[in-house]
């Protein structure tokens, strides 16, 4: 599995429901509300031999309110 974090901008007033929508799905491993461009930073464990911007896109992307996404891959390189 990969790591990956996705930053959401909502539109506004849509922060809350963007949220239940995407909880709804059960695709997150963590969501936190953040102050700053972004509205929403969920954390989502992308399985092994999955497209990452096919799963960002197909999952996440398509839920109604929400006007960008920014996708941060993670490596492990301290171990």
């Amino acid at each position: 599995m990969t790591c990956v974090f996705v930053q959401v901008r909502c539109a506004p007033g849509k922060t809350y429901d963007v949220a239940d929508a995407i909880a709804a799905k059960e695709i997150h491993s963590e969501m936190f509300s953040t102050s700053g461009e972004f509205d929403l930073l969920i954390k989502i464990y992308v399985p092994a031999g999955e497209d990452i911007g096919r799963y960002v896109n197909d999952r996440i992307s398509p839920t109604e309110g929400i006007e960008r996404t920014l996708t941060t891959l993670t490596f492990s390189a301290f171990q």
